[in-house]
Formats: C-alpha cells, structure tokens, sequence
C-alpha cells in the first residue's frame, strides 16, 4: 500500500471516529465533567504505553517553555471537548457538530494577532459567507426545538468550543517540532487534574456497559484517534488532510440521524452547507476569481 493511501485510510478512520464521539457522549449517562474526566484518563493510560513504546518518556525531549505551552493547549482543549459536548444536548449532535466547524475562522483570528499571519479577500469572502451559514442556523430553529434559550445556548457552546479548539491549534503551531503523541499526553493529563474536583466519583458506571462507553472514548476516540490522525497528517499533502476532515461533520450528521432521529430543516441544512463549504475554502485554500478591467478589456485575476 502507497503512503499516500495508507495516509489516507488512516485520516478516513481518524475522522469517522471523531464522528461516532456524540453517541458515546450522549448514550454514557454522565454529566459532561464526568465524561470529560474519564476521555482524559482512559486517553492518558493509552498514550502512556504508546510513547513509552515510541521512545518519547526520555529525559530531554521537552524544555519548561515548551511544557506550558503544551500545558496551556491542555487546557484549552478540555475546555473545547467540555462546551462541544454540553452543546449536544441543547442543539443536536448535528448542528453543534456543524458550528464547530467554523473553528478555521478563529484560528484565521488568532493565527492575525498572534502569529503575524495576512488576511487576504479570499479568506475575508469565506468568512462572512461562514456568518451567513450561521445567520440561516441561528433562523433555522426546528419548531419542536424544547426550551426558548437551549438552541441558541447549544450554538454559543459550540462556538465557544470552536474558539477553544483554535486556540489549542495556536499552541500547536508553537509546538512545531515536538513529539505530538506527547503533546496529547500532556493535553489529556492536564485534563485529569482539571476535571478531578469537579467529578462525581460516587456517580460512575454502574454496570460494564458504561464503564466500556467511557473507555471507549478514551482509548479509541483519543488514544487510537491521535495515533491515526498524526499518522495520517505526516505522510498526506496539506490539501488532503483538509479535505479528508470534512468526513467528521458528515459522519456525525449520519450518525445524529441513524441513533437519534435528528433531521436537520431546510435552513438548517442550508446554513450547514454554505459553512462547511466555506471551511472548505479556508482549509483548502480556494481562491476568488474577480472581474477586473484593465486597457478596455475584461479580464479575470484571483484574489488571493
């Protein structure tokens, strides 16, 4: 098999696990702390055999700027896995899933001030076309939507979600270079410490089949995710990866109607369309074509 496509296999797998995480979410039974805290741990104990086995637990790999720095993408992340996962419940899995989406727009933000990067017309085009899609979600309201406020609620968590989701991909950029399976480390052991005051401990599984819902989400949508997407991200060019992403809203779409019964309205459908077609330009970098005159004939030059 070519790199290019065990690359791809091991992307088409990472994303369609990413999918499947509502389900577990949803179906584990435990508030959102709870879940978030044993992700993190049964993701821990994963990761810990896998970077022992990939020789990354040396000393001298990590310096103390590059720690916090991993630290504070840790704490990012949790915060992005806590308001996407509260959100499910207020907006369906499929609509959260979808205003997440819109994560590449704040990083544009953040990579502007932090990073010193350039907006261009292209990139200022998907974004309000990215506003737009949202504008249509925010209207599009299913009629027996329960709760005055839980829609609008579940698309502020899963912008917010978005937001932090950005910020841990800014730490990232900081961290070029460093192992990334030890990053997930760090991420989702300070995820451990974070979340471990604030869990019911007296309200965990019952019977094996939660506890293997929450190991299932950390052993395989973190631990084997991480292991597959990094996999995937080393050995594919950058416009395939980004492409390839787009499998994780649909899969979650696929899945929120299959489990739940969930159909997305007309404008809902419209507005998810019109914003992952705009992340798909940010992401893939498509460019604008322009009418521009120039000596008394029409011509076209891309706005880029």
């Amino acid at each position: 098999m070519s790199e290019i496509r065990r690359g791809t296999v091991e992307m088409t797998a990472a994303m369609l696990i990413s999918g499947t995480i509502g389900w577990f979410v949803l179906m584990s039974g435990q508030a959102v702390t709870g879940v978030v805290f044993w992700r993190c741990f049964f993701g821990a104990l994963t990761l810990l055999v896998i970077c022992a086995a990939m020789g990354l637990l040396r000393p001298g790999i990590l310096n103390r700027k590059t720690f916090s720095i991993a630290v504070g993408g840790g704490i990012a992340i949790v915060l992005n896995w806590l308001l996407l996962f509260a959100a499910y419940s207020h907006a369906s899995i499929s609509i959260a899933t979808t205003v997440y989406n819109t994560q590449p727009f704040m990083l544009l933000g953040l990579g502007t001030l932090f990073l010193g990067e350039r907006i261009t017309l292209a990139k200022l085009f998907w974004l309000g076309l990215a506003f737009a899609g949202m504008a249509i979600i925010v209207e599009g309201k299913p009629a027996e939507a329960t709760g005055a406020g839980s829609y609008a609620a579940g698309i502020l968590l899963s912008l917010g979600a978005a937001f932090f989701y950005a910020l841990a991909a800014l730490a990232a950029k900081w961290l070029k270079g460093t192992p990334p399976h030890l990053i997930a480390l760090i991420q989702v052991s300070t995820g451990i410490l974070m979340l471990a005051p604030f869990t019911d401990f007296s309200a965990v599984p019952p019977d094996a089949g939660g506890w293997s819902i929450l190991m299932t989400m950390g052993v395989v949508h973190t631990g084997l995710m991480y292991v597959l997407l990094y996999g995937a991200i080393q050995k594919l060019p950058t416009h395939l990866t980004g492409a390839l992403s787009f499998i994780y809203p649909i899969a979650a779409i696929v899945v929120d109607r299959l489990a739940f019964g969930h159909v997305l309205g007309i404008a809902q459908i419209v507005g998810a369309v019109i914003i992952l077609a705009a992340a798909a330009g940010m992401n893939l970098g498509w460019t604008i074509a322009l009418p521009r005159h120039r000596n008394g004939q029409l011509s076209r030059e891309t706005a880029e």
